[in-house]
């Protein structure tokens, strides 16, 4: 019945939180477009059902609170981060078995998550330049915990409250707009389509009425995983 919380799971820790500095444009509220691509084994899509995550992926953003709406497969699926204080709130809606779950994500589970992710630092500026989502990029190199290189576009022209992956390369200096990592195993290129100003409405991170509180873990067990 929930074979896409696995799904879920990845957009939650694709879109991360953090003050992003030395920009130029500042824009308070709005939706920023990402477009995934994966690279998933025969093992990974068997867990997913057989369905095909996300291609596009729109989180709406009103200073330090975002949203993710998105449909996976019988699933209504949202996701609210409060980027100030590092917590979370996972919905999950399936009208066909009516049920509605609520997943509470505490600091502790955020940080959690994210000691997962390889730590990287070394941040060079190539000098080599193109435009992502409509904004100025420059390459980057760097390197991860282990001693590995990777490469990443970023831009210095938009400045966003507490919102994007600027948490997963501190020291960076500036705005992902292109990078690959790989999370939970998955890996995964997020490509930064637009940023869209304007109003997107008060987001609340209070669980909704009528939704069953549970663990991630309780989650993970009713879609059959328990991972």
């Amino acid at each position: 019945m929930l074979k896409s919380i696995k799904t879920s799971v990845v957009a939650l820790i694709l879109v991360g939180g953090a003050v992003i500095a030395h920009a130029q444009k500042k824009i308070a509220e709005g939706t920023i477009t990402y477009g995934l691509e994966y690279k998933l084994t025969d093992e990974q899509k068997a867990a997913m059902g057989g369905q095909e995550p996300p291609a596009e992926l729109k989180v709406k953003f009103n200073n330090g609170l975002t949203k993710i709406e998105m449909e996976q497969g019988p699933a209504l699926i949202g996701i609210v981060s409060d980027n100030n204080e590092k917590t979370g709130l996972l919905l999950i809606d399936v009208p066909i078995a009516q049920k509605q779950f609520a997943v509470k994500q505490s600091k502790e589970d955020v940080e959690k998550a994210m000691g997962g992710i390889a730590k990287y630092s070394d941040f060079k500026a190539t000098g080599e330049k193109q435009t992502v989502g409509g904004f100025n990029a420059e390459k980057y190199t760097f390197k991860d915990d282990k001693g590995a290189s990777h490469e990443l576009w970023a831009t210095k022209d938009v400045e966003l409250p507490n919102v994007g992956s600027q948490n997963y390369f501190p020291g960076l200096g500036a705005f992902p707009v292109k990078y690959t990592m790989v999370q939970r195993g998955i890996e995964t290129t997020t490509t930064l389509k637009s940023i869209s100003e304007g109003k997107v409405g008060a987001i609340s991170k209070e669980v909704p009425t009528g939704y069953e509180v549970v663990t991630m873990d309780e989650l993970m067990k009713m879609q059959g995983g328990g991972e």
